[in-house]
């Protein structure tokens, strides 16, 4: 990347363009009119420029030519689950992420005839059985398979273990050495309305505590960090990045392997059900972001997915999207497209940097579990979910067709299959389970209420 894009051109300065930014303003004030500040505390400025570098950032690692298409499958019945993944690859996918509610089901029947050699599959495991996991790597190669179970996850989500923490630990591990790998799912804490440096923070450390705990570090090959996408198009892109980056650090302390598998799907908190066809303009910039910031896989949401029950229609168009990504809007051509872009260069340090400073405030106060325990970590996600809500409220954060032109002819009452709103059970719990929440649910709740 060169300074001079042109020799037969003048460099200019970043100084000269400020300079000649504040003479075109008229007296305004630069920084009132032109400088506006995220909800991560990042001022971002009208222009960036390679002054604002000491040295141009290397060439990511990345190969977005080979991100993957990916769709979902909760396995109820294994025998429909089975024709409904193969529909789905002859329709265009190459990677398919069973979710397995029990481990009393045929991995045989799930998998048959699905040519396990060029199809990448995820297994979300809902329960904690080594002898399942073993089964599962029996029938293909652990290259092909990515299994997630994440312990941690589970109880900042749920607020329990899965059974006790020492249980879930000894198990945990021996999954860890029969796949090499562990995942860390970082979608709970954006859905609940986590900023993108809290998110950052939170996961390098959750993966610290693992690693932190593992006796044996040195099996781990790969680890996939299960991630939301969020709406600010730019910032998404560096929020990967800077995941990486910080990955990448956190490795090196351990000296495993630096890579990591990211798995990346729209978030929920901005979908909603009112002028509901607005979420496929959503997931498409936020699967732009995925694919730009460098994911691995991307599972598209469907439209229609927080209001209505699984079906082939909304299943259909949420694949095509990512096919007309991929196959017609060329998004498979460049290995490192956001490389060189200063604007996203320099986000994506600003981020990694508070990221890192975060996390080393959790590590010096005890580390993530304790965090949980004593409902910091919950604390500062409800802070961040109230200010953006207030944002939303106010209507400084629109989302078209809910708080910004509203269809008042818009009837949702008898088109709801699914409950789209945050459910209330109480139960005892060790910590307080941190929970997700779209920003329009009030909004809706009220709309519901008035409709005839």
């Amino acid at each position: 990347m060169s300074k001079t894009l042109f020799k037969e051109f003048d460099s200019v300065s970043a100084k000269q363009w400020k300079q000649k930014i504040q003479f075109d303003l008229k007296g305004a004030d630069y920084n009132d009119s032109l400088v506006w500040n995220t909800n991560d505390d990042i001022a971002v400025k009208p222009f960036y420029h390679s002054d604002d570098f000491k040295e141009l950032p290397p060439t990511s690692n990345t190969k977005a030519t080979n991100w993957k298409i990916c769709e979902t499958i909760f396995v109820a019945d294994v025998k429909k689950s089975n024709i409904k993944a193969i529909n789905t690859l002859n329709k265009g996918a190459n990677s398919i992420k069973f979710i397995i509610p029990s481990k009393d089901i045929s991995i045989e029947s799930l998998l048959k005839n699905i040519h396990l050699t060029s199809t990448e599959i995820h297994f979300e495991l809902q329960f904690l059985a080594p002898n399942f996991v073993t089964k599962l790597i029996k029938t293909s190669t652990r290259e092909k398979f990515h299994i997630d179970v994440d312990i941690i996850g589970n109880l900042a989500r749920t607020g329990n273990w899965f059974n006790n923490l020492n249980d879930d630990f000894s198990k945990f591990e021996t999954i860890v050495k029969q796949t090499n790998s562990f995942s860390i799912d970082i979608s709970l804490y954006q859905n609940a309305g986590a900023n993108i440096v809290q998110q950052l923070a939170y996961a390098l450390a959750h993966a610290n505590e693992y690693l932190n705990l593992l006796k044996n570090t040195d099996v781990i090959k790969n680890t996939i960090f299960n991630v939301s996408i969020g709406t600010n198009y730019f910032f998404e892109i560096a929020k990967l990045r800077a995941l990486r980056l910080l990955w990448e650090t956190l490795a090196s302390e351990y000296q495993i392997n630096t890579n990591c598998h990211i798995f990346a799907t729209p978030t929920k908190r901005n979908k909603t059900i009112y002028d509901y066809n607005t979420n496929m303009l959503r997931t498409t910039t936020e699967c732009m972001s995925a694919i730009l910031g460098g994911a691995n896989t991307i599972n598209n949401l469907p439209y229609d997915a927080i209001f209505h029950k699984n079906n082939e229609f909304g299943n259909r168009i949420s694949r095509n999207q990512l096919l007309v990504l991929k196959h017609e809007s060329y998004f498979n051509k460049v290995n490192n497209p956001a490389d060189g872009a200063y604007y996203i260069e320099k986000i994506t340090h600003q981020l990694a940097e508070k990221a890192l400073t975060l996390f080393k405030s959790i590590e010096a106060n005890g580390g993530f579990l304790k965090q949980l325990k004593i409902g910091t970590i919950q604390r500062k996600i409800k802070e961040s979910a109230a200010k953006e809500q207030n944002q939303f409220n106010t209507g400084k954060e629109i989302l078209l067709g809910s708080n910004k032109h509203p269809n008042p002819k818009d009837k949702m009452k008898d088109n709801l299959e699914l409950y789209p709103f945050v459910k209330t059970n109480q139960r005892k719990t060790l910590i307080e389970p941190i929970i997700e929440k779209r920003l329009a649910e009030n909004l809706e709740q009220q709309r519901l209420k008035e409709e005839n």
